[in-house]
């Protein structure tokens, strides 16, 4: 009988380390377990930093039992901060290879701030800011420097059409029950995602050139459609196909609860006629840019592209609004993205403008209309 082969241990590739209250804190920020170790952990882990037998770890350590040490690396593999030769990649360990040369510091950031938990009451969250300003006020929204020299501006003239969209933004949380023409839809995409024309460079490729800014004109970020009230267009999940101005169907059907389920803690948001999402094509980006601050430029994308929805939907009479409270996993397991290679970073949406409403701050929950 062939004798098997005793696996064989590794540190994981994606372990931060820090202080906490608890101690000394180690996080796998692919894995996204976090988890409080001692001494003897930190000193195996920064034995393995190739593929060592168990013999290895027991002539390093000879202190300790071997029936200790078999135990810590069990301990270890459990908590993801060792590998274990037999054990397969998983696909997001896979997939982290075109974070490379952006992680650790963009890895850690962008994995484990994902899927935050949100209070739904506001008059929760409002409590307890007051209960915080008390101790704490709230930071001053400008800044001045009263000895310097004052120079006064001239004002522009509001009675042209883009000062007048401009102050007309608000971020509504209030809709009608209106239905919007997949006119208006196809509008406000071509004028806010579509490749408006290309740059060719010889012995590199084409950049695309939109209304919105990126960095390098790489423009990561991909653009669905959650359809709900769009009158000629079915409810369900789309695909913006930014070069040819077209919506490719990825799933029929769609209902007020996916918006629920999607932007938690935003109930208000449930009677929109759209939501778009975005999601960044990470590899697009870190092809040109080999530094972890190019994550900071994927932000910025986000930022430009959606107030450019936001000031096309004014202008075309919606209600729009943005938010990144979003339902991480569960948003990137309905569009099929593996969460690393492409991920949820922001979502804007519109309804119609309900009667007699310049525009709309926090409502109440529903269950207390």
């Amino acid at each position: 009988m062939r004798r098997l082969r005793r696996p064989r241990f590794r540190r994981s590739p994606f372990l931060i380390c820090y202080w906490g209250e608890e101690g000394l804190v180690f996080e796998n920020y692919a894995a996204r377990t976090r988890t409080s170790a001692g001494p003897l952990a930190c000193a195996i882990l920064d034995f393995a930093n190739r593929w060592r037998s168990p013999r290895e770890f027991f002539q390093n350590f000879p202190d300790y039992s071997a029936a200790s040490l078999r135990n810590a690396l069990d301990q270890l593999t459990r908590r993801s901060l060792l590998w274990r030769s037999d054990r397969k990649e998983t696909p997001v360990e896979k997939a982290m290879e075109t974070w490379k040369d952006w992680n650790p510091a963009a890895g850690f950031f962008h994995f484990t701030t994902k899927d935050v938990e949100y209070e739904h009451d506001p008059d929760i969250v409002n409590r307890e800011l007051r209960k915080q300003a008390k101790t704490w006020p709230m930071p001053s929204p400008v800044k001045r420097y009263p000895r310097a020299r004052q120079i006064l501006l001239a004002a522009p003239k509001n009675e042209s059409e883009f000062p007048r969209v401009l102050l007309a933004r608000h971020t509504w949380r209030q809709f009608s029950r209106g239905r919007v023409a997949v006119r208006t839809l196809g509008e406000l995409l071509w004028l806010a995602g579509r490749v408006q024309r290309w740059v060719s460079v010889p012995g590199i490729g084409r950049f695309a050139l939109k209304t919105s800014p990126s960095g390098g004109a790489l423009h990561p970020l991909e653009i669905y459609v959650l359809s709900l009230r769009i009158k000629g267009l079915s409810p369900g999940m789309y695909h913006y196909a930014a070069d040819r101005h077209r919506l490719e169907l990825l799933k029929r059907g769609a209902t007020r609860h996916d918006i629920a389920r999607y932007v938690p803690g935003q109930p208000w948001y449930q009677d929109a006629a759209a939501l778009f999402l975005f999601t960044a094509r990470f590899p697009r980006p870190q092809w040109k840019y080999r530094f972890s601050r190019s994550y900071r430029a994927v932000l910025l994308d986000a930022g430009h592209l959606g107030q450019t929805f936001l000031l096309a939907g004014t202008w075309l009479g919606l209600a729009p609004f943005c938010t990144m409270a979003l339902a991480d996993t569960k948003l990137e397991s309905d569009l099929g993205v593996d969460g690393v290679t492409e991920s949820v970073i922001f979502a804007v949406g519109f309804g119609t403008r309900p009667p007699g409403v310049d525009w709309a701050p926090h409502p109440k929950p529903a269950h207390k209309r």
